[in-house]
């Protein structure tokens, strides 16, 4: 039975055992991150809060269009070995690879982004994104994730061709390396407009919708003029690169683990101290010379002068006249260090 499956697959061009997609590394440091985001956000000072918050957006954002990518490699009934959220470390250099998908005959490299806004690729290649916004239409460029993509297809092939010890392999793997790879950026974001018309035809290409991405991987397949790898080659494949894979060890922990709290700063501490000593003075309680709101909207703000310190809620005239000197001292004094 194993020697007729061995010339099936050569015949048929069909890696026999694999029948369905299997996903050989499915976790995320992205959804590690957001659930610790979400324990930071609990601890969090308010200063740091609004930041955490709008990280959590943006992580979510980004994972919602991976998601979408997931389903629809695990509905497509095709003999795919995918590694999911790949960071490629190799002599100092990383890649993050939102998706690295295994086919019988070709490695693709997807690059997965959930833009909102309408997107227009324009004849140089640029990408042009448009929204309207109150009733307005604007027009911003953002970053190409062609470019992007093509550094991690260059990572790749630096890997791979590395790993080549023997100088005729080298140099047959750098041959065909562009038949081997191919490069896929999926806009997962339904509701985007995808202007293509004006694109160059190798960038066209290259673009797709999440819901296109199966009858895509099927037609490179079918272009491909590739040999069919066996099970055991595309499970090698995975194996190879996940040699190479480290996890992010920094992210958006150590962002804020670096920040102190601003309880903890020496700002905070000086005009706490003057607010309890002036409280004591006046004979009246310590939030009515200014609440830890007003304390922490005055350090966030840092203002030089006293019309500045009245932007602050809660800081009107009354109030700057009889405090705004000395806390303007505290400020300058502890901007100098």
């Amino acid at each position: 039975m194993i020697i007729f499956e061995a010339i099936k697959e050569v015949i048929m061009q069909k890696p026999i055992r694999l029948k369905q997609p299997v996903f050989y590394k499915s976790d995320s440091d992205s959804q590690k991150q957001l659930e610790r985001l979400k324990q930071l956000y609990a601890t969090a000072s308010e200063q740091n809060k609004s930041q955490i918050q709008r990280d959590m957006k943006l992580l979510s954002y980004g994972i919602s269009g991976e998601e979408n990518v997931a389903f629809e490699l695990n509905n497509s009934y095709l003999p795919l070995i995918t590694l999911h959220d790949l960071r490629l470390e190799y002599e100092g250099l990383s890649a993050q690879i939102d998706y690295l998908i295994i086919t019988p005959k070709l490695c693709l490299i997807v690059e997965c982004k959930n833009l909102f806004g309408n997107i227009t690729i324009k004849q140089n290649g640029d990408f042009i994104r448009e929204l309207n916004y109150n009733g307005k239409r604007y027009k911003e460029g953002i970053y190409s994730p062609m470019t992007q993509n093509t550094r991690h297809l260059e990572m790749v092939k630096r890997i791979g061709s590395d790993s080549k010890k023997n100088g005729l392999l080298r140099a047959s793997f750098e041959k065909y390396f562009d038949d081997n790879y191919k490069s896929v950026i999926v806009l997962a974001n339904p509701k985007t407009i995808i202007n293509t018309k004006s694109a160059p035809r190798e960038i066209k290409n290259q673009i797709i919708r999440s819901d296109q991405l199966i009858a895509h991987i099927k037609k490179l397949d079918k272009e491909s003029k590739n040999l069919a790898s066996s099970e055991k080659q595309m499970y090698q494949q995975a194996e190879f690169f996940m040699r190479y894979h480290k996890g992010n060890p920094k992210g958006y922990m150590e962002k804020y683990a670096q920040a102190p709290r601003i309880e903890d700063t020496k700002i905070y501490q000086d005009l706490k101290r003057y607010r309890y000593e002036t409280s004591q003075a006046e004979g009246i309680k310590a939030f009515q010379v200014f609440t830890n709101a007003q304390l922490i909207d005055v350090i966030t703000r840092m203002p030089n002068t006293l019309e500045e310190l009245k932007q602050v809620s809660g800081f009107g005239d009354m109030k700057v006249d009889k405090y705004g000197a000395e806390i303007l001292a505290i400020i300058e004094k502890n901007r100098e260090r």
